[in-house]
């Protein structure tokens, strides 16, 4: 395993499920199906699983800008 990468958990409980449909809403936007695959994403080449990937993460970005967008003053830490 890479030294800086510890795990990949999930950081806020219960985000679970809705990051599982937002996997396969990505795959199913560029093409790629897990459910031929039982939902499994193993057989897939690594390509097209990273390409999942970076569409969820754009998804993700959208979805924050979008809020963000919607606060009339950002605060930040």
């Amino acid at each position: 395993m890479a030294t800086g990468q510890q795990s990949n958990r999930t950081v806020v409980r219960g985000a679970e499920a809705a990051l599982e449909q937002l996997k396969f809403e990505a795959a199913s936007e560029i093409g790629v199906n897990y459910e031929a695959h039982g939902g499994y994403g193993g057989d897939i080449p690594s390509r097209q699983n990273g390409a999942v990937g970076g569409h969820m993460v754009r998804r993700m970005i959208e979805l924050a800008e979008q809020q963000l967008a919607g606060r009339s003053e950002f605060r930040s830490r």
